[in-house]
């Protein structure tokens, strides 16, 4: 019978996935503090400010997080960003409008990508792509 393990060392995780990525991001997830009002009022200069790291060239991914049922937004999203420690996502985190505002609440968590795949199709006739 196996003891119920409730966490591993990164070093051991690190270690059994040596041959994948472990290409290291860190996931920030914001959550709306007092409903959708505050939000909308610091939407603008937020993506604004999204815009800009991703032309800086530290957001990897950004969006909305719909509701389970996939049908409407309650103000929750999660950043995606390239950064060297913790300590300097939660500084990125803290310079969003949204969040000096308090508009929005954030956690950061370390994310370590190993697996998945990017499609991108190019036409050169009409010079368009898409991310499949």
């Amino acid at each position: 019978m196996t003891d119920f393990v409730k966490s591993v060392p990164a070093g051991e995780v690190k270690e059994a996935s040596k041959a994948m990525l472990q290409k290291q991001l860190f996931a920030i997830f914001t959550i709306p503090v007092n409903g959708m009002g505050p939000v909308f009022e610091h939407l603008e200069e937020h993506l604004a400010f999204q815009v800009q790291l991703e032309k800086d060239g530290i957001l990897y991914a950004a969006g909305p997080m719909w509701t389970d049922d996939e049908e409407s937004w309650e103000g929750e999203g999660l950043v995606v960003i390239r950064a060297e420690t913790r300590a300097a996502a939660i500084r990125i985190a803290e310079g969003d409008p949204m969040h000096k505002a308090g508009a929005r609440e954030f956690r950061v968590r370390p994310w370590m990508i190993n697996e998945g795949s990017v499609t991108l199709r190019l036409d050169m006739s009409s010079q368009s792509f898409a991310i499949v």
